[in-house]
């Protein structure tokens, strides 16, 4: 049998549970006149035109203020512009922020879009809007922190769909350093397979333990309580564990290959088990283990907390840094698409005390560890390639708020209005600036863009066709694009 993988595009099968429950083809307001167009406009068509073999997605969770970072106002009234003032960058006419001066010299290796919005204010929906790169709800959505198969794929599933694997022995998509869980316990939607179908998850590589919720930030060296008058009883005693693929001393090639052979004679009693949903993941995932057993770059990619001492300095030694560095190594090694969850679930929702928290706690890992990234990746000749995103689920109030019960100084609440969103490498012009936001910093004011922009600049970086499609197990095409890509990034 040929092993070789299937042509683009390629077709995720679902369970059957999963086609009832997606429901009829009016789900995606789709009728038959549409499919019929679809699939005429979406042949095998091979995967061409792209800038970028790879994209590393950066995401803050929590919301990164656009009015302390990319896009300062420092002539509004005091109670918008903050206590930041903007810096000159290495391209004439562009300032950011006073505290990340590492980015404001690489300027000339990145772009910023000013004016991306969507509707909500809601961490959830935020979350799952810039997740999938839909900017309205599927059908069944609620709200809650709850995964449901009728969810909208995440875009690191469609690009794991997508595009065929550069390395056989990584996954294609891959999501780190935890997957994103409230402080209540429930788990945020977006960053999975739904429609789709699970076995198109994405790989989430959970080397940041979940921990204590209430401790926020790059630990060891940067973390903080989530609220400043009631901290945790207890210190934060998260251990970033970095995933170790070392295959035991003495277990040579031989006797690797005899232990596969046990695992298959173990498999073939459960011949007459049902082939459930569960089953299949259960064995992709041990798939992957063994093919990541196989392969020393692999391993080294995931090795990062014992990385030298000067790179563990360039990048810092904490779940930042660690987390970059890994996702570096990770599009070196031919993965597709690594979505990097920059700080546990709401590490960025800077309702109080903004301004210490950002400018001890946050910009300085951020700042070191995605400067020491470009840095790497140009110097590797890798930054042509490799297609950078950061944004956050939304940007914060146009005014600042205070929380006297919680907090000491002030900060600023959920704003889908308007966010700044980072562009760098994959063939995107640096020292770009697109659109705009008014004096306020609150919407859009010239080039708006909403998520599905941001999304297709993603998918048409690597090549993925703007008729393209995914098909569930009834045949039925669904598109990929929702949007067009953003104008004059590139």
């Amino acid at each position: 049998m040929d092993s070789s993988p299937p042509p683009y595009p390629t077709h995720p099968r679902f369970s059957r549970r999963t086609a009832i429950q997606a429901g009829a083809v009016g789900l995606l307001g789709m009728g038959a006149n549409h499919l019929n167009a679809l699939r005429a406009a979406s042949p095998s068509e091979p995967v061409t035109g792209g800038t970028a073999k790879s994209v590393i997605y950066i995401f803050l969770s929590g919301g990164l203020t656009q009015h302390e970072s990319f896009d300062l106002k420092p002539h509004a009234p005091a109670d918008v512009r903050g206590e930041f003032n903007p810096i000159s960058t290495a391209t004439t006419g562009l300032q950011i922020c006073e505290h990340l001066p590492g980015l404001a010299q690489r300027s000339k290796t990145w772009s910023v879009c000013r004016s991306l919005t969507h509707p909500s204010n809601e961490h959830t929906a935020g979350h799952f809007f810039m997740l999938t790169g839909r900017s309205e709800p599927s059908p069944g959505f609620r709200g809650d922190r709850l995964p449901r198969s009728s969810d909208w794929p995440s875009i690191a599933s469609i690009v794991g769909d997508a595009l065929p694997p550069q390395n056989n022995n990584l996954p294609p998509a891959i999501v780190l350093p935890e997957r994103l869980v409230h402080w209540s316990g429930g788990v945020i939607p977006g960053a999975y397979g739904g429609l789709m179908g699970r076995h198109r998850d994405p790989f989430f590589i959970e080397a940041s333990p979940y921990g204590d919720p209430m401790w926020r930030g790059a630990y060891p060296e940067f973390t903080f309580p989530n609220q400043s008058k009631s901290p945790p009883k207890h210190p934060d005693e998260r251990v970033y564990q970095a995933p170790n693929l070392k295959i035991e001393e003495g277990m040579s090639g031989g006797r690797f290959s005899n232990r596969l052979k046990l695992l298959a004679s173990i498999d073939q009693q459960r011949q007459q088990l049902e082939r459930s949903a569960e089953v299949q993941s259960y064995d992709a995932q041990r798939q992957r283990v063994i093919s990541m057993l196989a392969d020393q770059k692999v391993r080294r990619a995931f090795d990062v907390t014992n990385a030298d001492a000067k790179t563990q300095a360039r990048y810092g030694a904490n779940s930042f840094g660690w987390s970059l560095l890994m996702a570096y190594r990770l599009v070196e090694a031919g993965v597709n698409l690594v979505q990097v969850n920059l700080g546990n679930n709401e590490t960025w929702d800077t309702h109080g005390d903004s301004f210490p928290r950002l400018k001890d706690k946050l910009f300085p890992p951020t700042d070191r560890a995605l400067c020491a990234l470009l840095d790497d990746l140009q110097s590797n000749g890798l930054l042509d390639e490799t297609l950078i995103v950061m944004a956050g689920e939304f940007g914060r109030t146009p005014k600042l708020s205070t929380l006297s019960d919680s907090f000491f100084g002030p900060g600023r609440d959920h704003w889908g209005g308007v966010q700044s969103v980072f562009f760098a490498g994959g063939g995107v012009k640096g020292g770009n600036v697109i659109g705009s936001s008014d004096k306020l910093g609150a919407y859009p004011d010239s080039d708006p863009q909403k998520p599905e922009n941001m999304a297709a600049t993603i998918y048409h970086a690597l090549g993925i066709p703007a008729t393209a499609a995914w098909y569930d197990e009834s045949d039925r095409p669904h598109h990929i694009y929702h949007g067009q890509p953003i104008s004059g990034l590139t």
